[in-house]
């Protein structure tokens, strides 16, 4: 019985709302423009967030001492950042178990799709040289399992002679201790930093 009450409580107290909404017009209006301002606010300032996240990280900056005290796991995600930064709207951190040599994947404003497998050394150029095993398994997942147009090796430290003869005669990119302080210091895409690398996929208003 208490329930039965209770609803037909309710049911009269919105009912006697909804009479004395329909008595007063002026005031649904000004409720439907507060909440249409409301949401004008809350779009507003969700595209000022959108726009200051792209501007940060337009300018976002890296010095080697940042990068070598990052962990190996921080090191893919600093390249998935610098590579938003460069226009790469879709870079996502694939590294873990199971990536199949990839550890971030992008498309850049030319349309063509980088795979990118990283190596961190946290002793930086005095750590272990990156040789050609790390090498081969890019290569077997790199354009066959991940579709990569531009197949990329990133370390903050340094290869082996051998592991630069095996990216040369595979078309694979490598960027070193030297040409990651480059990059990460902002002076240009990557793209721009490679050389032969496949020309683009589409036309932009960058070519």
């Amino acid at each position: 019985m208490l329930g039965v009450f209770v609803a037909v409580v309710a049911g009269s107290m919105v009912a006697g709302a909804l009479r004395w909404l329909a008595a007063h017009p002026g005031v649904v209006v000004l409720l439907l423009a507060a909440v249409a301002g409301g949401a004008g606010v809350w779009a507003a300032r969700r595209r000022e967030r959108g726009q200051w996240e792209r501007a940060r990280q337009r300018g976002l900056r890296y010095a080697m001492p940042q990068i070598d005290a990052l962990h190996h796991r921080q090191f893919e995600y600093a390249v998935r950042d610098l590579m938003r930064r460069d226009g790469c709207a879709d870079a996502v951190q694939v590294g873990g178990a199971g990536d199949n040599g990839a550890d971030v994947k992008a498309t850049d404003p030319y349309g063509r799709r980088w795979v990118i497998q990283c190596k961190h050394r946290r002793a930086g150029a005095s750590g272990a040289a990156v040789g050609t095993p790390d090498l081969h398994v890019l290569n077997g997942t790199g354009r066959p399992v991940h579709q990569g147009d531009v197949v990329v090796l990133v370390t903050n430290g340094r290869f082996t002679a051998k592991a630069v003869d095996f990216a040369r005669s595979q078309r694979l990119h490598l960027v070193d201790r030297a040409l990651l302080a480059r990059w990460a210091g902002g002076s240009a895409p990557l793209w721009e930093l490679l050389r032969a690398v496949p020309p683009p996929r589409r036309p932009n208003a960058l070519s």
